[in-house]
């Protein structure tokens, strides 16, 4: 009879650092999420947390490519402008695509992004 429990005792103790592990990945893996999000809005740098926010919501309640378009050029100027204030400087076009996780943005792994083997 005690070798059932001594066998579950062994394997829980064996096992037990390996859940305490797993379980601290999340929050790194979140971390690194949040800072390549905030690392695609131009002018982040420059930017509060909220403002950061605000703009991403703005982004996503657009409908058309051309009003993201539009957004994304005021934006840019503004974030000139803010440079400027400051006597940093920022680079004089925006990213293409806004620097979006879709097709052909920054989030992709075009020609030499890879690593070689």
């Amino acid at each position: 009879m005690k070798q059932p429990l001594v066998l579950s005792v062994t394997i829980t103790t064996l096992l037990l650092p390996a859940g305490i592990i797993l379980a601290a990945d999340p929050p790194l893996v979140q971390s690194k999420s949040q800072t390549q999000q905030q690392d695609q809005i131009y002018g982040s740098q420059l930017m509060t947390q909220q403002e950061c926010n605000e703009y991403r919501a703005k982004m996503r309640a657009t409908t058309t490519a051309e009003e993201r378009e539009r957004i994304r050029m005021e934006h840019h100027e503004a974030m000139k402008a803010r440079a400027r204030e400051r006597n940093m400087t920022l680079p004089d076009e925006p990213p293409a695509g806004g620097g979006s996780m879709g097709p052909g943005g920054a989030g992709g792994m075009g020609p030499g992004g890879g690593r070689g083997r």
